[in-house]
């Protein structure tokens, strides 16, 4: 096997540079998804590993780099497993925590010593099932450097009135990446505190911005019924509480589209797989709120069934902004003997909520 951590990254000019292609459709996955809800529905949720699968495997495959799809390549009997165990996992933890509120705090603590554990289980179980030309990805993290990554520095930022928390993202995102590989080849990522402080400041920003502009809203509302002579303060009530509750989601939601934005181009803009890729995002702050209000009103709107329409759209955009330059030594890799792993930490992840991505 050729040996990619000796391999001289190739010169620009040597790459296959494009964008990543997603060609999903949302009627065709709103067919796959209502089957994959009425049936886990119908199995009371045992259907619902079979229907991660399919959808999984559905947008694995109409994402391709370099013409080349990714795959998908867990069983359900895998992820029914792993969730069977998850779930009398949390059924023990729940009915021990009703029984003494004494047990509860005790299980809370040795579940915040489990959670770096379940996220490093998680994350190696979704790379190894996650391939490329028939090269899977792997993850390297170890349970130390996660308690450090996802619990100490966290609490530790608490104490500077979370002024610390975007190194501490900076952080926890280099921690991942850089214990991502493909066919034995680590990320290199070479991310920097400034940005992340700029895209926290700018979200703030918008957020006080909007919060002016809430006040001035409210403040003229106030006026205008005064002078129109509308004394009903069931009315205002209701005028002054809607103003205030649109403008409160568009504040946060503008907030995130601003830091997802600024992070994730950030992100792909210095990381890369030497010898193999190299990335790059070019996501715009208007764009992706229009996308992520539109998408959450559409759901809304239609009760639910406008969420095939919404993962197919966001997708697709995500892909059209997401470049990638693939070098000739990506031809010729093959895959690597794969640390072992189950479905047990991702689906004892997604159990207790527990979310690990990048930007």
């Amino acid at each position: 096997m050729e040996n990619t951590s000796d391999t001289t990254v190739s010169q620009p000019d040597q790459a296959r540079v494009g964008k990543v292609a997603f060609s999903g459709d949302a009627g065709e996955f709103f067919g796959i998804w209502i089957v994959n809800l009425l049936l886990s529905i119908v199995t009371l949720g045992i259907y619902s590993a079979w229907a991660k699968v399919r959808t999984n495997q559905y947008f694995y495959g109409h994402t391709r780099i370099d013409n080349q799809p990714f795959r998908y390549l867990a069983t359900p009997i895998q992820i029914l497993k792993g969730r069977i165990i998850a779930v009398i996992i949390f059924a023990l933890f729940f009915t021990a925590s009703s029984l003494s509120p004494v047990l509860a705090v005790v299980l809370a603590f040795l579940f915040l010593l489990a959670s770096p554990w379940l996220i490093v289980q998680s994350l190696k179980f979704n790379m190894r099932m996650t391939s490329y030309r028939n090269v899977r990805f792997a993850f390297h993290g170890d349970y130390l450097r996660a308690f450090k990554y996802f619990v100490l520095l966290p609490v530790l930022a608490l104490f500077t009135l979370y002024l610390a928390m975007p190194w501490v993202l900076k952080k926890i995102d280099r921690y991942i990446c850089s214990n991502t590989s493909f066919a034995g080849q680590k990320m290199q990522i070479n991310t920097d505190t400034s940005s992340y402080y700029i895209a926290v400041l700018v979200a703030m920003a918008a957020v006080m911005g909007v919060i002016t502009v809430m006040i001035i809203v409210g403040a003229v509302l106030v006026g205008v019924m005064a002078a129109t002579g509308i004394a009903d303060a069931g009315v205002a009530t209701v005028l002054v509480t809607a103003a205030v509750f649109i403008l409160y989601f568009f504040a946060f939601t503008l907030s995130g589209a601003i830091y997802h934005s600024m992070i994730r181009n950030h992100i792909f803009e210095r990381t890369e797989l030497p010898g193999i890729a190299k990335f790059k995002s070019e996501m715009q702050v208007m764009p992706y709120l229009w996308l992520t209000v539109t998408n959450l009103l559409a759901i809304i709107f239609s009760l639910g069934l406008a969420y095939p329409w919404a993962k197919v759209r966001k997708a697709a955009y995500l892909a059209s902004v997401t470049t990638i330059a693939v070098y000739p030594q990506a031809d010729s890799l093959v895959d690597q003997v794969q640390q072992s792993s189950n479905a047990f930490g991702e689906e004892a992840a997604g159990l207790f909520d527990i979310d690990v991505s990048l930007a």
